[in-house]
């Protein structure tokens, strides 16, 4: 038997282990001076306050962060760190990570002989946080296991696998988040790792079919040459033939511990949105490119999947007061550098850097520009360096398309505007954010609506000829205006502003599908899709449009391919429920529905649709449970009337579901705006209530 210490003193402690990301990069004045906003931060919290009141906590300096050690209860590092995650907002410098575990730690001498604490609950801790990015509060699976046992905690709990630390050890890491604190990304280093085991386990399989593939192409080239022997040429997309396309990827750091992902993508957007001002190319979206800031990502390989003909990518670094760029355009088939340039300047000269390579990209690729596109080229939407890096943060945020992420975008754009009144961009981002919200976040459209439509009129005020700008003012003047007329003027003024605006022509698809001219429709979802077709927003609704055109099968070839571009979408599986409705699918119908509700992390349109399709399928007993289900999280939360209605249809209660639709108009629910070409209310077309609501919604 093993000689025991009787000296050792184990104890179990919760820790809550802090770090500033990016503190290494920055100035000795400026480390120390977020040190003291962290701790300013970290004593104010409630939990931090009642622990050392009664003695329960110990605080443990780190170099660039902190360790909190609880000796109370399991969930006071989480409490404290929701806190914490909360009160960041204020201070936007202060990028923090967290991570939690509960663990032994014993008292220890330290280097100057003062009594300290150590152990592997604290070094767990910190493992825990090595894997999360800035925002993330990250738990080790024992205290999330702890936790989950309350219904308090179960619904911001989300597994995240296991995540490989120091020495090649794997540990199982839960990611906690709520509407209103932590950071609902997949932790950039876990994706890193996904890629590199999908890339591994997928490379056997090319080599076991490598000989079956090389022989269907054998074949098809066989029957391709017999078909074209007569002088035929294959057919070529009019994208290929006669338009030209580039991509602006995410700029990656000149060093690698230095990355600073707002500056990344604020460059790329930056640009996008400049060269977007010439009608001579076709310039990816920031929703299409973001996914390719990897730092190993090829940029030719991306260029491919983007369907581009160029690619501009580049580094970027900011020391102190300096900033210094990289950038090289280069053509995707070849691989072949058609532009390379280097700009060493003052942090205050990065718009002169941005316009500078706007111009160096429309020279090499020879692009004729008019006097009014070299303006804009080289316009500048503010003076303000600062409002314009809240902006870029702003934009960084809301990039994610998460609610919580939205609402911290919202925050950024709102510091930006408060900078600079005229900063029309951060009008636009303001509107749209707040105009996403009302669809996806169970928000009242009077909560978001107005805010959305106010923003995208003071953006034009500004800057009239801001396309997307018109667009969003389409989708706030159909949703809670009712202004179709209006709606289909902004959307198509957009496109007349830029045609190569894929946002724009989606806009304009929307207005026309709900208003039943579906052959238009398609046409105008096609063009977003073809213009940027791997954006899977619009590849999910050109599906929601097919479907309301009662063309099913077209929907879920569709719905089918923009799950390829991204399984996790999880409106993609709520539109494919849909479809699934109306082909009387109905376990399929279901499964699709709990998809969209996971991965949606509980949109009660999901839910609602579950209950919905549950009622169709015969079982109306978990239709009627559903209905409770949300009648409980309305208590929480706004529950859409519309949703509700929804599950009444189902059920064959006509005169429930037609009484809550009357309530969703009362309220101004978006959802209402689909009622004259959703099938789920066919069974309602012929009560004169309903009739009396498209009335009212100006669809009749």
């Amino acid at each position: 038997m093993p000689d025991l210490n009787p000296d050792l003193r184990l104890e179990i402690a919760h820790v809550l282990f802090i770090d500033i990301v990016g503190s290494s990069k920055l100035l000795i004045n400026e480390q120390s001076e977020l040190l003291r906003e962290l701790n300013q931060v970290v004593l104010n919290t409630d939990q931090v306050r009642a622990a050392e009141a009664a003695g329960k906590l110990i605080r443990l300096p780190t170099g660039d962060g902190m360790a909190l050690v609880f000796f109370s209860s399991p969930d006071a590092p989480v409490r404290c760190a929701l806190e914490i995650s909360k009160a960041r907002q204020s201070h936007p410098k202060l990028k923090l990570r967290m991570g939690v575990n509960s663990g032994p730690v014993d008292e220890v001498v330290d280097v100057n002989e003062r009594s300290n604490i150590a152990g592997a609950g604290i070094t767990m801790a910190q493992r825990v946080m090595d894997c999360g990015d800035a925002g993330h509060i990250l738990l080790s699976k024992r205290i999330a296991d702890d936790l989950a046992q309350y219904s308090r905690w179960r619904p911001h709990l989300h597994d995240l696998g296991q995540c490989e630390v120091k020495h090649g050890a794997k540990i199982d890491i839960v990611n906690l988040y709520t509407d209103e604190a932590g950071n609902p990304a997949i932790p950039e280093k876990l994706e890193k790792e996904k890629q590199i085991a999908g890339a591994t386990s997928s490379r056997s399989k090319i080599l076991r079919n490598a000989a079956l593939i090389a022989a269907a192409l054998l074949l098809a080239f066989g029957f391709w040459f017999i078909a074209h022997r007569a002088g035929q040429s294959p057919t070529i997309t009019p994208a290929a033939a006669g338009e030209r396309r580039i991509a602006v990827l995410p700029f990656k750091p000149l060093v690698a511990e230095n990355r600073d992902q707002v500056l990344e993508l604020g460059m790329a957007d930056t640009l996008i949105a400049k060269l977007s001002n010439t009608r001579q190319i076709i310039v990816s979206s920031l929703n299409a490119v973001r996914k390719y800031g990897g730092l190993e990502q090829d940029s030719s390989a991306a260029g491919r999947e983007l369907q581009v003909s160029s690619v501009l990518e580049g580094n970027v670094q900011k020391v102190a007061d300096r900033i210094r760029v990289t950038a090289r355009l280069i053509n995707v088939a070849d691989g072949a550098s058609l532009w390379a340039g280097t700009f060493d300047e003052k942090f205050t000269d990065v718009f002169a850097v941005q316009d500078a390579i706007s111009q160096k990209v429309a020279d090499a690729l020879a692009l004729r520009l008019s006097g009014e596109e070299k303006r804009r080229l080289t316009k500048r939407d503010t003076k303000n360096l600062e409002a314009y890096q809240l902006y870029l943060t702003g934009r960084y945020h809301h990039a994610r398309l998460i609610p919580p992420e939205i609402r911290t975008a919202i925050g950024f754009y709102q510091q930006a505007i408060d900078l600079d009144p005229d900063y029309a961009p951060a009008y636009f981002g303001l509107a749209e954010a707040n105009r996403s919200l009302a669809i996806t976040s169970d928000v009242p459209s009077k909560d978001s609506l107005p805010q959305a439509t106010a923003a995208a009129r003071k953006a034009l005020e500004i800057d009239d000829s801001l396309a997307e700008g018109h667009a969003s003012l389409s989708f706030s003047l159909i949703w809670y205006e009712w202004d179709w007329v209006g709606g289909e003027r902004e959307a198509k003024r957009a496109i007349a502003l830029n045609p190569n605006s894929a946002y724009s022509h989606f806009a304009l698809a929307h207005v026309l599908s709900d208003l039943g001219r579906h052959d238009e429709a398609i046409a105008e979802g096609a063009r977003a899709v073809e213009l940027d077709p791997v954006f899977f927003l619009f590849g999910a609704l050109e599906g929601m449009f097919l479907h309301h055109a009662r063309r099913d099968d077209e929907a879920i070839a569709r719905l089918e391919k923009t799950l390829q571009l991204d399984p996790t979408f999880w409106i993609t599986h709520l539109t494919l429920g849909k479809v699934y409705i109306q082909q009387r699918k109905y376990p399929e119908a279901i499964a699709a529905f709990i998809k969209a509700r996971d991965l949606s992390h509980g949109n009660s349109e999901a839910i609602a649709s579950i209950g919905y399709a549950a009622a169709l399928a015969g079982d109306k007993a978990k239709a009627r449970a559903v209905l409770d289900e949300l009648k409980g999280l309305s208590v929480q939360h706004y529950i859409p009337p519309f949703n509700v209605a929804m599950v009444y249809t189902g059920l064959g209660d006509q005169n429930e579901a037609l009484s809550w639709l009357e309530k969703a108009c009362e309220e101004r629910d978006v959802r209402v705006t689909i009622l004259k070409v959703d099938p789920r209310w066919d069974s309602l077309r012929s009560n004169p209530r309903f009739s009396a609501i498209l009335k009212r919604v100006g669809l009749l």
